[in-house]
């Protein structure tokens, strides 16, 4: 399998070739049609990249940041709770400081938590990708209608 697009730049994937025309499926819908070859350009991406696309950038930030339950816990946890102060994230939690101060270090290089200040303490909350990320991966229902959300910031 590879990766084409057609004529309007969408990326689709080429299940069968033959002289005149390719049956290709598009990754969103999981549609599939038949094109003729000229109308098609290969792309150089795996056809595993274009299947993973159909999922939303913020999603992905989230899948490729998160380690384990616990670290995927611990984002929800913020996303429900809001800014939370360190003092609270070490006492609530069964993370040592430096497994928590790893997380939060590994989700602050992805863009997922910014610090905040919480009753005049360092804290940490979710940003913007953080929540549509999370509202995707609990497939809520936004106000885009595109699986992004406007909670976390």
């Amino acid at each position: 399998m590879r990766t084409v697009h057609d004529g309007s730049g969408t990326r689709l994937l080429l299940v069968k070739q033959s002289d005149d025309s390719s049956r290709v499926r598009d990754p969103e819908t999981g549609e599939e049609r038949y094109i003729p070859n000229d109308d098609l350009e290969f792309v150089d991406e795996s056809p595993l990249e274009t299947a993973a696309r159909t999922v939303p950038d913020a999603a992905r930030t989230i899948l490729g940041a998160v380690r384990d339950d616990r670290a995927l816990g611990l984002l929800f946890e913020l996303d429900r709770r809001g800014a939370v102060a360190v003092r609270d994230l070490m006492g609530g939690y069964d993370l040592c400081e430096s497994d928590l101060h790893g997380l939060l270090g590994e989700f602050r290089a992805a863009g997922l938590v910014e610090e905040a200040t919480v009753a005049g303490e360092r804290g940490y909350r979710l940003t913007e990708t953080a929540g549509e990320g999370l509202a995707h991966l609990r497939d809520e229902p936004t106000e885009s209608g595109d699986g992004a959300s406007e909670a976390g910031g």
